[in-house]
């Protein structure tokens, strides 16, 4: 049965109405925390979830200080680099989160929240705002442009930053030197409302990127295994992204008929086809789940009836 859905438009709202829909389901949103200088060298630091990377040659992050929904006026952040166009843009771990958080309190106009919130100043190399000496990565940047995306109550005024010198714990840092480890990084993302996300432990998985071979497509998977009423649709992309030079031959599927749980499961089920197929199919999706595709392959091929034993 089809979903039911929600519709909206966004015209018929008022922003204080349509906001938790879009921060609510635009998620896990990364956050970039933010410090910046005034023009009379008051600094600010700031945490904002309308954040990204969009380039690395070159390397440009881009955040966004939305006009306050509530009353239209300004971030102290926007203010700021206006006056003195640099940013270092900090990238939070789980134990700093809280001290993030409070960093977001709207202080006046000249507030350290570096003071506020318990953190430590450190001197950037080559922009005047300083850094945290608590995050596990930042960046130092400069102010390319400022986009003013409207006047009204919750317009965004996207801040399009060029790092131009970039700091990571050594911790974080793969082992190769290429790259930062996600186990390590131990980051934390925006939710809607009060809501965040831990980006570590069980919560992290892998995904194959497809633009590494070609893959088959679920369009060429088998018919049995398409139109299976048990696998699911990532089960499906899982097996649509193996190569079709990849794919099991028939005597090395027959040959995968001695696997032990395939024996087993092929043997327990011999009287009872639709059972054995069904049995046969949770088997593969084992070991798609696993990660062992070749074996997951060779199993759904042989729950496909005529193969059933």
């Amino acid at each position: 049965m089809p979903a039911s859905f929600r519709t909206i438009d966004p015209a018929h709202l008022k922003p204080s109405e349509l906001h938790p829909f879009l921060v609510g389901a635009i998620a896990p949103r990364p956050v970039a925390f933010a410090s910046t200088i005034s023009a009379d060298g008051s600094v600010n630091l700031s945490p904002y979830s309308f954040f990204n990377c969009f380039g690395s040659n070159p390397p440009i992050l881009v955040f966004s200080p939305a006009n306050r929904v509530r009353d239209n006026s300004q971030k102290h952040t926007l203010q700021n680099v206006r006056e003195v166009p640099e940013v270092v843009i900090h990238i939070c771990d789980y134990a700093m989160v809280e001290q993030m958080s409070l960093a977001s309190t709207e202080y006046e106009k000249g507030v350290n929240e570096f003071v506020k919130a318990g953190f430590t100043e450190m001197p950037s190399q080559k922009v005047k705002p300083p850094r945290v000496a608590e995050a596990p990565a930042a960046f130092e940047c400069v102010v390319e442009q400022v986009i003013e995306l409207g006047q009204n109550n919750g317009a965004g005024n996207l801040i399009i930053c060029r790092v131009v010198m970039a700091h990571f714990r050594e911790d974080i840092v793969l082992p190769s030197g290429l790259g930062i480890d996600p186990f390590k990084l131990d980051a934390i993302a925006r939710l809607g409302g009060d809501w965040y996300c831990r980006a570590s432990g069980s919560s992290l998985f892998e995904v194959p990127k497809p633009n590494r071979n070609l893959g088959i497509g679920i369009d060429q998977l088998p018919e049995h295994i398409r139109n299976s009423d048990l696998l699911t649709g990532n089960n499906l992309g899982r097996l649509g992204n193996l190569e079709a030079s990849a794919l099991p031959t028939t005597a090395e599927t027959e040959a995968f008929r001695q696997e032990p749980l395939v024996a087993y499961t092929l043997n327990k089920y011999r009287d009872n086809a639709p059972e054995q197929r069904k049995h046969m199919t949770l088997l593969g999706q084992q070991f798609l789940l696993e990660g062992r595709l070749p074996e997951a392959w060779k199993t759904l091929l042989l729950a496909e009836s005529e193969n059933l034993s």
